[in-house]
């Protein structure tokens, strides 16, 4: 009987059971600390049984209590400690030398944003891909947008650029992904402007039906309507894409929980990969290899190798207890896996039997839900970008000098 869109729905649906999830987290953790606290309890109370009847006068109770309270105290903190000890261990050697300072807000997009996403060639660009079925180019630099693409009829949920070329790739609520040109002119450098009324909640969200490539109004950026090509062979929510290495196949991801190979020239379907047992949430290709990274709310992800033409291999990665939101390649030979469970692990890919590090986290940042991250080392000025819920990316400088050095 709702009235609400079906991508909508699944949408706010997808984001409640996020939150069940981190109550449910809570409400365990809550439980285990109280049968510590008791189990504690008991074999204090089972030492003061030792203690001969005659000593126990007032003061020696009070004593004997006062010397309970603090051992079990103390076992606390030891507890605590030892299961935080690993990841502050982790971050030992950078925290006290990391600087983390905001630089650049981001403002425009008319709902959250879902993913991030900086060019490889130059001129460098930042893109945001939102729920307002748009996504955004953004100057680094000035924060202001470059250019907006409205091709799709659904949230944007992933941007990808292209490795050489002035190409974009979007995935969409609409169950198609997008490959779109774009040309972009930097502005100059302005100083910064108040960006209060961006968030302004009675700012009018009225659709617009001006040409391709003419601004919305006075204070909006060129808008492209049409792609280059698209992509459409998946049965539900394209989830993410991202290009392989050369630019001439993309991979996507879907809620039909298959991830499809297309050829970028042709538009043709090349190989669907099944196999996980529920929604896939992210997919991500190696910078140098054709290898795909799949991951999903069945709890796994999966490893997809395409070096060799004859053959497609698939290995599955069992390393979570709940939805494996995304799961990327690094610089190096590593995998690195997050998940609802609140840990990121890193994998490395000579061998992925266990992982190498596992890190138990919790998210924070902006006002409302983190959705994505992306590192940029080539802008020093301003080398981390997040965004979220609260309709904005955020642009900023970590200097980690104990890193850098090493570098």
């Amino acid at each position: 009987d709702s009235k609400l869109p079906m991508a909508l729905r699944s949408n706010l649906l997808d984001l409640f059971g996020q939150i069940e999830r981190e109550f449910e987290n809570l409400y365990l953790e809550n439980i285990e600390l109280r049968r510590e606290i008791e189990s504690l309890n008991e074999r204090l109370a089972g030492e003061g049984q030792t203690v001969d009847g005659g000593d126990l006068t007032k003061g020696a109770l009070k004593t004997k209590a006062s010397h309970s309270t603090s051992q079990l105290s103390q076992k606390l903190k030891t507890t605590y400690k030892a299961s935080t000890s690993k990841i502050v261990s982790s971050f030992k050697a950078t925290t006290s030398r990391a600087v983390c300072q905001l630089v650049k807000e981001y403002v425009g997009h008319r709902d959250g944003i879902w993913d991030l996403s900086v060019t490889r060639t130059q001129p460098l660009v930042l893109g945001t891909a939102s729920a307002d079925h748009c996504a955004m180019l953004w100057s680094i630099e000035t924060g202001k947008c470059l250019l907006k693409y409205a091709g799709h009829a659904g949230s944007v949920n992933s941007i990808k650029f292209h490795p050489t070329e002035q190409m974009a790739l979007t995935a969409s609520g609409d169950q198609t992904a997008h490959i779109w040109r774009y040309m972009v002119q930097l502005p100059l450098p302005q100083p910064p402007a108040d960006i209060s009324a961006s968030l302004d909640d009675d700012v009018d969200f009225s659709d617009k039906d001006e040409a391709d490539g003419e601004a919305d109004g006075p204070n909006e950026c060129p808008t492209v309507r049409v792609a280059t090509t698209t992509l459409k062979s998946h049965q539900g929510v394209v989830i993410a894409a991202d290009w392989l290495v050369g630019g001439k196949q993309v991979v996507t991801a879907s809620w039909d929980r298959a991830a499809n190979l297309y050829d970028v020239e042709t538009s043709e379907l090349v190989h669907t990969l099944t196999g996980h047992d529920q929604e896939l949430t992210h997919c991500c290709t190696h910078p140098t290899q054709r290898l795909v990274v799949t991951s999903s709310r069945d709890t796994t992800f999966r490893l997809w190798d395409f070096r060799d033409p004859s053959i497609h291999s698939v290995n599955v990665f069992q390393g979570h207890t709940d939805t494996v939101t995304s799961a990327v390649f690094t610089v190096g030979d590593n995998v690195v896996s997050g998940s609802d469970d609140r840990t990121v692990k890193v994998w490395d890919l000579k061998n992925m039997r266990s992982p190498i590090a596992t890190i138990r986290t919790d998210s924070a940042g902006h006002r409302r839900m983190v959705c994505c991250s992306a590192w940029n080392e080539e802008n020093q000025a301003c080398n981390l970008f997040t965004c979220g819920f609260d309709r904005q990316a955020i642009g900023w400088n970590i200097n980690i000098p104990a890193l850098l050095q090493e570098k």
